[in-house]
């Protein structure tokens, strides 16, 4: 894809990775680990057109807009490590989940790639629960969403940590891949069995494409603190079906913090071609996503993340004021594979979970 010069430091380095995925110390000796982070409070995606991405996501899947922002100025050009920004952003909400819209105003960043695959590692997407597959493939199908399934897919028996889990890749209005998930009745929260009448239900997790499930675990277990809540090894016809990648054999690890959706490693065992996320990417580029956590003091992750080698595109935790996004303070990093977090302290993280 065509490359742009970074406009204020690059987020991340071959350095960084090769420094994670070698196992770096996490924490110096002397430095006291952080507390965990609290939650995943919230999932940021880019998009092209505010006001499109809100139809879409409020009539198509039924979120709720609940607030709609505008932020600009020296601290969120520290925060995003990009100059000149003008950031619009819309809060929706699923549930008990929240998904974060934002355009940015300027600058403008570029398109998904036209040939993106599943399992490249700027792939992420969130996974929206469903009481009714055959219903909510229907319903999409009415507005002509744009497959990246070739459709539902229900996992084999023979797999006992996936089996009769339904599913289903499509695409939102800028290419951002998004699936519909219904649990079976020994799996999955209690929530998302409940009979509330409705057909989307919440957010479960968001997943991304890892290369290296280890040197992840590095990052979202020993340094932010997550635990481990499921693993599953998945392949055969369905899994390729359902990621449309011929030969998909996947290493799954679900982890979660105590409160939020997870979020789940898909390690591709094969077929390993899969291209790195691009190193000049920045939060205004179309294919950004971003992992919002809830830290009581968010500085206090600087020295582990520095000591993992962890990319702070932020520099430090940045204080926001009153914070128009939420947060009164943030601090921006990458994992392994360029994928960010923000870990943030805020209004948000006190709601009840």
């Amino acid at each position: 894809m065509p490359r742009k010069p970074p406009r204020l430091r690059a987020p991340w380095s071959a350095a960084a990775t090769l420094a994670l995925c070698a196992g770096a110390a996490v924490v110096s000796s002397a430095a006291t680990p952080p507390a965990p982070v609290t939650a995943v409070e919230s999932i940021a995606v880019t998009v092209s057109d505010l006001d499109r991405a809100v139809d879409f996501y409020s009539k198509v899947l039924t979120f709720e807009k609940v607030a709609d922002r505008e932020v600009s100025g020296e601290a969120y050009e520290h925060l995003f490590g990009v100059f000149g920004l003008r950031v619009r952003s819309a809060r929706m909400r699923l549930g008990d989940e929240y998904l974060e819209l934002q355009q940015f105003l300027a600058p403008r960043g570029r398109p998904v790639p036209l040939d993106s695959r599943s399992n490249d590692r700027w792939f992420q997407h969130v996974a929206i629960i469903v009481s009714d597959m055959t219903a909510a493939y229907a319903r999409l199908r009415s507005f002509n969403v744009e497959h990246a399934s070739s459709g539902p897919q229900r996992l084999p028996d023979w797999n006992p940590n996936a089996a009769g889990i339904e599913a289903f890749y499509f695409r939102d209005p800028d290419g951002h891949n998004l699936e519909v998930l219904q649990f079976p009745a020994d799996k999955g929260a209690p929530k998302w069995h409940a009979r509330n009448g409705r057909l989307f239900l919440g957010i479960d997790h968001t997943a991304i494409v890892v290369v290296d499930t280890e040197a992840s675990l590095r990052f979202y277990r020993d340094v932010l603190g997550m635990r481990i809540s499921g693993t599953s090894d998945n392949y055969g016809s369905e899994q390729e079906h359902l990621n449309n990648v011929f030969g998909a054999h996947l290493r799954i690890t679900a982890l979660r913090a105590a409160h939020g959706p997870g979020i789940e490693f898909l390690e591709y065992l094969s077929p390993q071609t899969g291209r790195p996320l691009p190193p000049d990417t920045q939060p205004d580029d179309l294919w950004y996503w971003q992992v919002n956590m809830c830290s009581a003091v968010p500085s206090d992750f600087e020295s582990a993340l520095r000591n993992s080698h962890a990319p702070l595109p932020s520099a430090r935790a940045i204080k926001l004021g009153d914070a128009q996004l939420g947060w009164r303070t943030g601090l921006l990093t990458r994992d392994p594979d360029g994928h960010a977090s923000l870990i943030g302290e805020g209004q948000q993280c006190t709601r009840t979970w």
